[in-house]
Formats: structure tokens, sequence, C-alpha cells
């Protein structure tokens, strides 16, 4: 597995609607944003999509990896490529937006992303359609953080 910085023209959206169901949503955080892939040969298996926030912080907005190809560590090599980019790219803290439970949480706190606050009902009030993980409907997110 090769990880590379990519435009963001090459991440097809199939892949990021496995971690956003909003195309709406995707297309508002692509625009100037650094986009990193985890490829086989020439094939984008996962994509991590980051953009800065502020002078030294960067938001995640999406890490997605097909479905076929989870569960293989493609995602956890990847969001470590990321991270150590936008290390060199003198960000010092990284924050995202995760539903308030779930497989999403247990993943970024694995891999040391703190709680920092709840965003009440920003499901409700940011997606059309009721999101729902375990037959429970998201609507709270939590903000996680990492400082690098």
């Amino acid at each position: 597995m090769h990880y590379w910085e990519v435009e963001a023209a090459e991440i097809p959206v199939t892949l990021l609607l496995e971690a956003d169901p909003s195309e709406k949503m995707i297309a508002s955080y692509l625009h100037e944003a650094w986009c990193f892939a985890a490829k086989r040969e020439r094939e984008i298996l996962g994509a991590c999509i980051a953009k800065p926030i502020g002078a030294e912080t960067a938001e995640l907005f999406n890490i997605a990896v097909y479905p076929q190809f989870q569960q293989q560590g493609i995602g956890s090599g990847l969001l470590r490529f990321a991270l150590g980019e936008l290390r060199n790219r003198n960000i010092q803290r990284v924050e995202l937006s995760t539903g308030s439970f779930g497989y999403q949480l247990a993943y970024y706190q694995r891999h040391g992303f703190r709680v920092d606050r709840v965003v009440k009902n920003h499901f409700l009030d940011h997606y059309p359609e009721a999101l729902f993980e375990q037959g429970i409907q998201h609507q709270d997110a939590l903000r996680l953080y990492m400082v690098l």
C-alpha cells in the first residue's frame, strides 16, 4: 500500500460517500482541501480529506476506505500518513466531528483523538435524511481533537 497526496478530482465521490452520506457536505469541504489517498498500484482504495481552519489548526473532514478493503489497516495507515503530512505543514492541532456513538468514535479514540465538546443537533441540522447506526439515530456530533 502506498500513500500519496492527490488532487481532489482524483478521489471518487462514491468513496467519500462511504464516510459522509451528503454530496452537498462533501462539495463544501473539498475546495482548497489537502487530499490524501491510499493506493494499490493505480487504484485508490481510501481517502482522507483535511483542510486548514486556522494558522496551526486543520480539520479532518472525511476518511473513507471502500468496504471490501476495510479492516485491513488501510484506514489507519492513511490516517497516520495524513497526520504526518499535517505535522510537516506546521499544523499543531487537528480537529474533526463524528457521531456521539459508534465505530467511528472508537476508531478515532484508538488513534489518540480526545473529546473536546458536543455539538447539539448537528446531524439533524446538516443532513436532510436521518442517519442511523445500530438502530439509533445520530443527532449530536462530538468534536474531537489531537495535538500533534
